[in-house]
């Protein structure tokens, strides 16, 4: 079944190997993030059009749509349980809802005083926990059974970003405070540190498949930063430019500056993805300090990436994502959900030089 009414599944010829698949029904608006199922390839979508979306994804990337449900407001970001039957939603109505596909029912898990930014399944020995990060300066931790927080962590301002690689959390904030929690000590930051970026934080990514716990941090300035957690690993530590263009052809000045609106980390490899405004998408390996790949640029900015579980599909949203203001907003702006099929060559760590 489709949310649409129509029963069959997307009727798109197979696309050739090297072409990237348009997933079709895509939202209606400005696409806001992204997040696969870790038990299979169910993709959830959530959007400014105040609704969450789950496609199924088939083997040959061909997708239909399975469900659909709804806030008060825009989606601002969403998750999956371990388990892979539920969804959780944040979003601009102070609210976070839990879907159950099993039924189709979905229903409100976590209250705010302001927009909820992030939502993030954490998995803990003593079992699942939802955080919330939101724009009233606070994560709150929930255990789904009850319709109080467990606990509420004041953070320096509102949280902007936040990324979970269990016992590791990281919350960006305004301001460029970046917060580190050991998760087995969940309610007091673990260190706090001001962003090595000189400008607004975008989003942070905590690395996946790594030896020392770290993470990513993109900046609205074209900039990403490679963060060790401790102090023994820090002279690892390093940043890059990445998603500029040359203000003419041959200028060769790179001075058009464009925000990173996400990073995505291979689950497998430990490589990650970049996007930005600028319509591209890079894959990198922090390790070799190298880039792996470079998308063609789409025609529109790049808003939000996820890799499926095992890192062979690679989504990502084509929509506008408000960098030019209002005026940028024109008729007719791309909204295209995109799958690619992962090549290891692309995502494959490349050895040290």
């Amino acid at each position: 079944m489709s949310f649409f009414g129509t029963n069959t599944a997307s009727t798109a010829p197979a696309a050739p190997a090297e072409k990237d698949i348009e997933v079709p029904e895509p939202p209606t608006d400005s696409i806001s993030s992204l997040a696969f199922s870790p038990a299979a390839d169910y993709l959830a979508v959530g959007s400014w059009d105040n609704n969450v979306r789950l496609y199924e994804v088939g083997a040959g990337g061909q997708t239909q749509g399975k469900a659909m449900f709804g806030h008060q407001g825009p989606v601002l970001s969403v998750c999956w349980n371990k388990e892979g039957n539920k969804v959780i939603s944040g979003g601009a109505d102070n609210a976070a809802r839990m879907f159950d596909i099993t039924n189709g029912q979905s229903q409100q898990v976590a209250q705010h005083d302001a927009p909820v930014k992030v939502v993030k399944w954490i998995e803990t020995p003593q079992g699942g926990i939802l955080a919330t990060g939101s724009w009233d300066k606070t994560v709150k931790y929930w255990d789904m059974r009850s319709p109080t927080p467990v606990a509420t962590v004041q953070l320096p301002e509102r949280c902007y970003s936040m990324d979970v690689q269990y016992p590791l959390m990281v919350v960006a904030t305004a301001e460029r405070h970046i917060q580190i929690f050991n998760l087995t000590n969940p309610n007091t930051a673990y260190k706090t540190i001001i962003s090595p970026l000189k400008w607004q934080t975008r989003v942070v990514s905590c690395f996946t498949n790594s030896t020392s716990s770290g993470f990513a941090v993109g900046s609205v300035e074209g900039r990403v930063a490679i963060q060790y957690v401790e102090e023994k690993d820090s002279s690892n530590n390093f940043s890059f430019k990445c998603h500029r263009k040359d203000q003419t052809p041959n200028a060769k000045d790179q001075s058009l500056v464009y925000a990173v609106n996400d990073i995505s980390f291979h689950p497998v490899h430990g490589t990650f993805s970049t996007c930005g405004s600028d319509g591209t998408i890079h894959f990198w390996d922090k390790d070799a300090r190298t880039r792996l790949k470079t998308f063609e640029a789409a025609p529109g900015p790049i808003s939000a990436t996820t890799f499926n579980r095992n890192g062979t599909i690679f989504a990502y949203a084509v929509s506008y994502d408000w960098s030019k203001g209002h005026s940028g907003m024109t008729p007719g702006h791309p909204n295209k959900l995109m799958l690619h099929a992962c090549k290891d060559d692309e995502v494959k760590r490349r050895p040290k030089k």
